[in-house]
């Protein structure tokens, strides 16, 4: 008999609430299932349904605060008799943006950081680290600097910095959220060789089960409420686009509303540029992608177009610089008050809204509006909910020209239906909305321009239909 690799057992949560305020209601409820060792596991369900807790409550030391109740185990023993070197060592977490799992400078430290906290031998240090890059391919950029990678390689190395330390059980929320289609397929194909050759059991939480379905042989789906229901993981394959049947907005002939003019732009003097000789115009009121890998431009360009980053050559309009709103690949950077409730209402008194307005866009938006959420600080929810509430206080603002640096990370399907129809309104009452992605669902569905960056400058810019129709990559449905 195949041994249980992880077990829950009646376990029900509650986050904790401030003094004084109401009890939270359980994100977890009465949780039962177990993972034979060897598997690979789909974790699935709606923004705010307990993925990410979930997750958190099986690796101690990422165990958020709360109400507890119930058993966890990790091969046959409770989870809270570990040690804490057990537990670093035996189970494994990647974050859905490496950026807040890198923690050294360089590569080559980066992979030997957690095992000189285990107090490993040097023998045994370069054994397991030159392994570990031979596996994953690091050899090429073992010496680099971490801040030079890029997001594909960044998420690579924060799997292999725990590979390591040889781990039986890797625990995953969202992995391939910020990723470019081709970095997420070689990121699941080096976790899908783990497990298949080294027979590490894989757990995945994600928005996106179809693109994780051929690689897992279980599925559970948590429902808002906390409840967990086995789903056949095959199914989850032949699942239509979350984006089906939706038709971009033709916005009328217009002018210009923003442009870039053989613009080019670094980050230090002696940097390698960013930008180079990169040239697009977005037209009025259109809804404008900018595509390309991770690490190409997208989102030097969108701070450019924003005025956030500096132009060294080049020229850089933007006819509506005063009335736009910017999102951020970090929703976070939006948030400066202790509760959701306030974060929402912070421009009201400057812009001209009030609470009602601002609960009829979460509601637009799919967002819970009872006092229990709106009390919750704004970090003390799904990563997909953050992203959903810095759009909804964007949008309150009603700008000219909404920027939008990766809308759509961690949105499971509904959501991302909701925010698509919620930008086309507002396109169609005449915004202008400029959108880095590699959503390639997002592309099909609401683009109009479409500006392809590479090695710095526009491989191509032109219509989304002309685009798309020559695409093998964002083209194929």
């Amino acid at each position: 008999m195949t041994e249980s690799a992880l077990e829950f057992s009646h376990v029900s949560f509650a986050y904790a609430v401030p003094e004084g305020g109401q009890q939270g209601t359980d994100v977890l409820a009465n949780i039962t299932f177990s993972v034979p060792e060897g598997s690979f596991t789909i974790l699935s369900g709606q923004n705010g349904s307990g993925k990410t807790t979930l997750l958190r409550l099986a690796k101690p030391e990422l165990a958020p605060h709360g109400r507890f109740s119930g058993t966890i185990s990790l091969f046959g023993r409770p989870i809270d008799a570990l040690s804490p070197a057990e537990s670093a060592s035996g189970i494994g977490y990647v974050f859905q943006d490496p950026e807040s799992q890198i923690v050294c400078d360089t590569v080559w430290h980066e992979l030997a950081f957690g095992l000189e906290n285990l107090g490993s031998t040097q023998e045994e240090m370069c054994q397991r680290i030159a392994e570990t890059c031979y596996f994953f391919g690091i050899d090429s950029w073992f010496r680099k600097r971490t801040s030079e990678l890029s997001g594909g390689q960044k998420q690579i190395l924060a799997l292999a910095s725990l590979m390591v330390m040889r781990p039986r059980l890797l625990l995953l929320d969202e992995p391939t959220s910020m990723l470019d289609p081709l970095a997420a397929k070689t990121f699941l194909g080096l976790l899908w060789r783990m497990n298949q050759e080294l027979g590490i059991t894989v757990i995945v939480a994600t928005h996106d089960p179809a693109m994780l379905a051929p690689y897992a042989d279980r599925a559970f789906t948590l429902s808002a409420g906390g409840m967990l229901a086995e789903t056949e993981a095959r199914a989850l394959a032949e699942a239509p686009s979350a984006l089906s049947g939706m038709a971009a907005v033709h916005p009328a002939a217009a002018g210009v509303a923003a442009e870039l003019e053989r613009v080019y732009q670094r980050y230090a003097t002696r940097a390698p540029w960013v930008l180079r000789d990169l040239s697009f115009a977005v037209p009025e009121r259109s809804f404008s992608v900018l595509l390309g890998g991770n690490g190409l431009g997208k989102s030097t360009a969108l701070s450019v177009l924003a005025g956030i980053a500096s132009v060294q050559h080049g020229k850089a309009r933007n006819a509506h610089a005063k009335m736009q709103a910017f999102l951020p690949q970090n929703p976070r950077a939006l948030f400066e008050k202790p509760s959701i409730s306030e974060e929402l209402l912070e421009w009201g008194p400057s812009v001209g809204y009030d609470r009602k307005e601002a609960l009829e866009v979460l509601e637009t938006l799919g967002l819970p509006r009872d006092e229990a959420f709106l009390a919750r600080h704004p970090y003390d929810v799904s990563g997909g909910q953050e992203e959903l509430l810095a759009i909804a206080k964007l949008l309150l603002t009603k700008p000219e020209i909404l920027l939008l640096d990766e809308p759509t990370t961690g949105l499971d399907r509904s959501s991302k239906r909701r925010l698509a129809a919620a930008l086309q309104k507002v396109q169609e009452a005449g915004m202008t909305i400029v959108c880095a992605t590699h959503d390639t669902e997002l592309v099909r569905a609401l683009a109009n321009t479409v500006t392809l960056i590479f090695d710095g400058g526009a491989a191509v810019s032109t219509d989304a239909e002309s685009f798309l129709s020559r695409s093998w990559l964002w083209g194929h449905r």
